[in-house]
């Protein structure tokens, strides 16, 4: 789907997988039909969620184990990292450059306010995950694009108008994990990218060593993820970009009786496909994360998800993932992930911002 949030690791050991999990530190005359009311201005109206293509599966079995909450953190590095926050913006360094964006979750002050002056380039405009602005440069007129590096796997930067740059940090806790988990199977992997972006986790998952499959609605994206796989002279990593609805090809994947090992997907809150394909999150999630269950492979790895901008606690996320691998086996491990301030040269531990609700299933 388009819209991508930004579309928008290792941390402190989760506890102990268990089935109790911790908690963490509730003669008339018929009435005349009103006249419809007209959308709120500058809002999609919201049509009404569409039949589904298939129903939903009930499954039958005992529910996952579980570890919740979990909280996965990601720390600064020589490429990336939080230097501040606070006064509802965030202060970061991505590569080269210092860069100022809106952040509605940095509620406190700022640490180190001399900094601020000093960056680079400043997101100005709409406020909103997905509102369009522009960029200010206050030192120099800058590039749209920069090379950038993470995980070994190099991939452009970019000022864009919806104030992302091209690259989520927290999903690194992610990325580590499936990294991890491709170069440790000893056997080939089969990993499916939904919403993959600009295609840095597709990267990461080719360099060690899997088969990927990247799906994003955007013709856009997908020329980005194309341009960061020839910066990095990585052509030959068996990638299969796919300009695609998200939900219609895993739909044709299922039918074809197709089979991954490692699932990614992070889908926008609300989003259009190529043809005018509608997404809202809570309208099709449970039928999008049912079928990814029937196309995981028998000795499947994982399902990850990640939930941008909802108002909804990661428990809402945590139980569907429970309900829908039910006899599966393995744990769901839920909650949020997290930036952790590091300062202007990493080497300060400072405030944790929360960026995201992740839910994800690992079978062992």
């Amino acid at each position: 789907m388009k819209d991508k949030h930004r579309r928008p690791k290792s941390g402190p050991a989760a506890p102990a997988r268990a089935k109790a999990h911790a908690r963490p530190a509730v003669k008339v005359e018929a009435p005349r039909a009103a006249a419809p009311r007209p959308p709120a201005p500058n809002r999609e109206p919201r049509p009404a969620p569409e039949a589904p293509a298939r129903p939903l599966i009930r499954r039958e079995g005992e529910k996952p184990a579980e570890c919740v909450p979990v909280i996965l953190e990601t720390a600064g590095s020589d490429q990336y990292r939080l230097i501040d926050s606070g006064a509802g913006e965030k202060l970061e360094q991505y590569g080269p450059y210092r860069i100022v964006r809106p952040e509605a979750q940095a509620l406190w002050q700022r640490s180190l306010p001399a900094l601020w002056d000093k960056a680079d380039a400043l997101f100005t405009g709409d406020t909103d995950e997905d509102g369009m602005g522009r960029w200010k440069f206050p030192k120099a007129a800058l590039g749209e694009t920069w090379p950038m590096q993470l995980l070994g796997v190099d991939f452009h930067g970019r000022f864009t108008a919806f104030r992302h740059v091209g690259v989520f940090p927290e999903q690194l806790a992610h990325w580590r994990w499936m990294k991890e988990k491709v170069e440790s199977a000893g056997r080939p992997v089969k990993v499916l990218n939904l919403f993959g972006y600009t295609g840095v986790a597709s990267l990461v998952g080719a360099s060690a060593g899997a088969e990927v499959t990247h799906v994003d609605a955007s013709k856009k994206a997908i020329g980005w993820a194309r341009e960061n796989q020839a910066l990095g002279r990585m052509e030959k990593l068996p990638i299969r970009w796919i300009c695609e609805d998200a939900m219609k090809f895993i739909q044709r994947e299922e039918r074809r009786g197709s089979k991954y090992d490692i699932i990614l997907t992070d889908p926008p809150k609300f989003g259009r496909g190529p043809n005018g394909e509608v997404w809202h999150l809570f309208d099709h999630l449970p039928l999008m994360l049912d079928i990814c269950r029937e196309i995981l492979s028998p000795k499947a790895i994982g399902l990850v998800l990640t939930a941008y901008s909802i108002r909804a606690s990661f428990y809402s996320i945590h139980e569907l993932m429970r309900e829908t691998m039910r006899g599966a086996g393995g744990t769901v491990e839920s909650g949020e992930l997290v930036i952790r301030e590091s300062g202007p040269d990493g080497g300060e531990a400072g405030r944790a911002l929360s960026t995201s609700l992740f839910s994800r299933w690992i079978s062992a």
